[in-house]
């Protein structure tokens, strides 16, 4: 039997459950990881809601993990048992000791990163990698607004982006996440809760804005976000930490003639190569100490929930993973 945090319905984190059941073994193409650790991300709070629907009920949600194949599937020739081995992938699944997951999907982790460090850097060291070098490539001397630049994916951006050479702006909701933020990367941390951050942003940018502002939040920071873009300037919405912001009108966009986008992994990562190629990526820069990932929050898989509780309430920073 493998134990699971599965959900019978959505729900606040008092509807994961920690059950047993009965797990297969690996399909033709698939294998079969223990994990070891798994990575929380706030897409899992949205598949816990319901903001993001799983397929079916009982469900098993996360996006990531990392462990040791079990066994493989018929065809399967990328991946073998006793590989270490991370994804980020689709389906949900991951708040599991044990799953089955298509193997093309895996990417065998190098010697010097841990399990640990492969479950919490996979989805959002993926996510960093495709919002500056894809979505909209930065470019060193230019000035981009962060976001929630405390949180896992912001210390990851802050950090990317000073690598690359670009003035980092972030928003932060205190001053111990101001300084966090400054330790990695951060150049201009601005504490939203202590006055107008849009016109610190102003300020700082000489009147002109950012060509890119990348947000999380959504509803708190959406409209700010567009006031802070330069003439042409691209607002990559990549998450909805706050709540969803239903009040865009397509004309908010024509005063400066804006781009607005919002990209997901998966769709970046359509295919084999292209998984290879971000999982380089990030796997060059963490192992140049360009970004560091800080695992700053453990817990073990079966209380889940409680790790669900503090991320909501913004009690944690940088990474978190969930330990099997």
């Amino acid at each position: 039997m493998t134990h699971a945090i599965r959900i019978h319905e959505t729900g606040g984190p008092e509807v994961m459950r920690w059950e047993e059941f009965d797990l297969a073994g690996p399909g033709p193409g698939e294998a079969q990881i223990s994990h070891t650790a798994v990575g929380l991300n706030y897409i899992d709070v949205y598949h816990r809601t319901g903001l993001y629907p799983l397929a079916s009920m009982p469900g098993i949600i996360g996006m990531e993990g990392a462990g040791v194949v079990n066994a493989v599937g018929d065809g399967v020739t990328n991946v073998k048992p006793g590989d270490r081995v991370a994804y980020a992938a689709a389906p949900p699944g991951a708040y599991t000791e044990a799953r089955n997951i298509e193997a093309t999907q895996l990417v065998t982790l190098p010697d010097d990163i841990s399990d640990e460090l492969g479950a919490a850097m996979m989805l959002q060291g993926m996510t960093v990698e495709y919002l500056v070098r894809r979505t909209y490539a930065v470019k060193a001397g230019e000035t981009v607004l962060v976001h929630a630049a405390a949180g896992g994916v912001g210390l990851m951006l802050c950090q990317w982006l000073d690598h690359i050479g670009a003035t980092v702006i972030g928003t932060v909701g205190s001053s111990e996440k101001a300084t966090l933020a400054s330790a990695h990367g951060c150049h201009h941390p601005i504490n939203y809760r202590e006055g107008d951050w849009v016109a610190q942003v102003k300020e700082l940018t000489g009147g002109e804005g950012v060509p890119v502002v990348y947000d999380s939040v959504a509803k708190d920071t959406f409209a700010g976000s567009l006031d802070c873009l330069a003439i042409r300037g691209m607002m990559v919405n990549f998450g909805q930490a706050s709540g969803v912001y239903d009040e865009f009108e397509v004309n908010m966009l024509s005063s400066k003639s804006l781009f607005l986008t919002r990209p997901a992994l998966f769709h970046y990562n359509r295919t084999r190569d292209d998984l290879l190629e971000s999982a380089g990526a990030l796997f060059d820069v963490v192992g140049k100490g360009a970004v560091k990932i800080e695992i700053n929050q453990r817990y073990p898989l079966s209380e889940a929930a409680q790790a669900h509780r503090d991320l909501e309430a913004r009690k944690t920073t940088g990474s978190t993973v969930l330990l099997t």
